[in-house]
């Protein structure tokens, strides 16, 4: 399954060339995961975060920029999880404005229980969804 989170590059989002920042991507990388929790897997960051005190942090991130992105682009991030561990799982993303790919992102993200700061096993209503297991 490939879910798809729509994010608008905004004025905040852009430098002084009209395009954007870098860094910005992996703000609105971040919106695109939350969507996806929210609306793929059912449970959304507020849940998550103050009732259950569980976090899905970035450890490890990879980004190849093949394109660049201008105020009011329409960015499609396409998010595909490729593997589930006990408590990570790999997310490919791949960023497009229309047919053109504009970056492409490997993401580790890690179930962690926020009151201690370790990595624990996903929830079962947590656990993200496999693409070969959407398919």
């Amino acid at each position: 399954m490939t879910f798809v989170s729509r994010q608008t590059v905004r004025f905040a989002h852009v430098d002084p060339a009209g395009i954007v920042f870098y860094p910005r991507y992996f703000e609105m990388l971040n919106a695109a995961v939350e969507d996806y929790f929210a609306e793929a897997v059912g449970v959304d960051f507020a849940t998550m975060h103050l009732e259950r005190h569980l976090g899905v942090p970035t450890v490890k991130l990879e980004t190849e920029f093949a394109a660049p992105s201008r105020l009011g682009d329409a960015l499609d991030f396409l998010i595909e999880v490729t593997r589930v561990g006990r408590s990570s799982a790999d997310v490919a993303v791949e960023v497009r404005c229309g047919a053109e790919t504009r970056l492409r992102i490997a993401v580790v993200l890690v179930c962690m229980d926020l009151k201690t700061g370790r990595p624990v096993a996903w929830p079962a209503d947590m656990r993200p969804i496999p693409a070969a297991e959407a398919a």
